[in-house]
């Protein structure tokens, strides 16, 4: 199941970007979440790649990767996705994102209507509600994260994401691109995962699905309701037992309804 990237040249080479790509037929240009691609190509992204071109580049500033300085706010983001589009040849195509990539994702589709077909997001963020706020994530400690983000914090994930490397400079390097990526996702998620989309999100004019874990406890099952108000064609897949990391909590459920929606 082991992808290796290779990079992609964006702007005449101020962006030398790592892109893991697997699989063929539609392209479907995928967001990963703030964890970045450290862990590669994972369970969820192999069951897509059977039925589609999946394409998953790494965001400026994830995994050691360079760049992020000279992205101010999420407008550029949106600009350098369009940029890298440019660089492989995407002209239309399916669009996903999980977490934070949803949010860039949603970002993108509200931009630029005319190059994304379809539309999934799963647990993103971007929106905001007083009443039933994102939980802030940069000020859990290692251990209460698995509560957040689990649906079964002591099941096997639970202990897949408490495994460390034995060897030292592997557990070193491992921290380091963990800290990472948390400081780049800070910058589009601090002090609240609220950068003005509410504003754009009306312009969102593909068919959306909205995938959601039940427990998920760090942006709250309510939200896919408020996304699913705010976009004109759009419908919600709700997985039980699943929380924020429901493609690899239950990948067989994620995977069908993506593939379902998307056709």
């Amino acid at each position: 199941m082991s992808v290796e990237p290779v990079t992609v040249s964006v702007r005449e080479g101020t962006w030398e970007v790592p892109v893991y790509r697997k699989g063929s037929g539609e392209p479907l240009l995928w967001f990963h979440a703030a964890g970045g691609m450290t862990n590669g190509w994972t369970p969820e992204l192999e069951a897509l790649s059977q039925q589609y071109d999946v394409i998953v580049p790494v965001h400026p500033g994830w995994d050691d990767t360079g760049g992020l300085e000279l992205i101010d706010d999420i407008h550029d983001i949106v600009l350098y996705y369009q940029d890298l589009c440019d660089a492989m040849g995407l002209e239309r195509f399916f669009l996903g994102g999980h977490s934070i990539g949803g949010m860039f994702a949603a970002e993108f589709a509200a931009a630029r209507p005319d190059m994304v077909k379809k539309l999934v997001l799963v647990c993103p963020v971007g929106l905001w509600m007083d009443e039933q706020p994102v939980t802030d994530m940069f000020i859990l400690q290692p251990h209460e994260i698995p509560q957040v983000v689990l649906g079964d914090p002591e099941g096997p994930l639970a202990q897949q994401m408490a495994q460390q490397p034995e060897d030292p400079d592997e557990l070193a390097q491992a921290m380091y691109l963990r800290m990472a990526n948390f400081a780049a996702a800070g910058k589009f998620m601090w002090p609240i995962p609220d950068k003005g989309l509410k504003k754009r999100i009306h312009r969102v004019k593909a068919p959306t699905l909205l995938v959601w874990g039940d427990k998920d406890g760090l942006v709250p099952p309510a939200y896919a309701q408020l996304f699913d108000s705010k976009i004109e064609k759009s419908q919600v897949a709700m997985i039980a037992g699943a929380g924020h990391l429901v493609p690899l909590e239950n990948t067989e459920a994620f995977a069908g309804e993506v593939k379902g929606f998307l056709g």
